[in-house]
């Protein structure tokens, strides 16, 4: 397996506006600390012959473990953000001190954290809101044989933009499946505008 990867701060944007006090800094540093992660845990599971974390898990449930992943790191590092302790919360990073026990169900300040393969930020919700939504688009190395030569996940670009629900378009729903809502046209070109990082060389697997 190939070491873990690099991250350079100018693949960041400084003229992105980031709320809540939140720094490039903090983007880079929970960014590391997923790298760090996966690196350890792969490197222990190879050894014992068995598939990398990123194999491992199936597309839907990797998203949700950056996710969560990503929520806690960029909290440690924040000035002035905490982890949502209301379980399934929104937004997943509130304001310290904001809500009571810093927990609430549905609040209206803060940033919803979201993970997804499709380049471009394009994400499914459970439903459209005003808030601030950050967007972390990765890439993981599936192909390349054998197992031990293939490249860690990474990720390939961060938005951050505050979105409303007239940028939303609502999703079309099965008997069995259950309402999302995605960004149209316009309401993803405004997250893209905002954006954070943008790996220079994405094409790497």
């Amino acid at each position: 397996m190939d070491d873990k990867n690099e991250i350079f701060m100018n693949d960041f944007n400084e003229k992105a506006v980031l709320p809540y006090e939140l720094r490039l800094e903090d983007f880079y540093m929970a960014i590391r600390d997923v790298y760090d992660f996966f690196n350890d845990v792969n490197h222990i599971l190879l050894q014992k012959n068995l598939q990398r974390l990123d194999d491992m898990l199936r597309p839907a449930i990797m998203s949700g473990v950056l996710s969560d992943m990503l929520t806690a790191s960029l909290a440690n590092h924040s000035r002035v953000l905490v982890e949502n302790r209301y379980f399934n919360g929104h937004p997943d990073l509130i304001p310290q001190g904001l809500y009571s026990d810093n927990s609430i169900k549905a609040g209206e300040e803060g940033v919803e954290i979201k993970t997804t393969r499709k380049s471009g930020g394009a994400v499914d919700t459970h439903g459209a809101r005003d808030q601030w939504m950050c967007v972390f688009v990765y890439i993981v190395d599936n192909r390349s044989e054998p197992i031990s030569k293939r490249k860690p996940m990474r990720f390939t670009e961060v938005y951050l933009g505050r979105v409303t629900i007239l940028d939303f378009r609502k999703n079309l729903r099965g008997e069995l499946g259950t309402r999302t809502a995605t960004l149209h046209k316009e309401g993803i070109q405004k997250l893209r505008e905002n954006w954070i990082y943008r790996l220079n060389q994405p094409s790497i697997l």
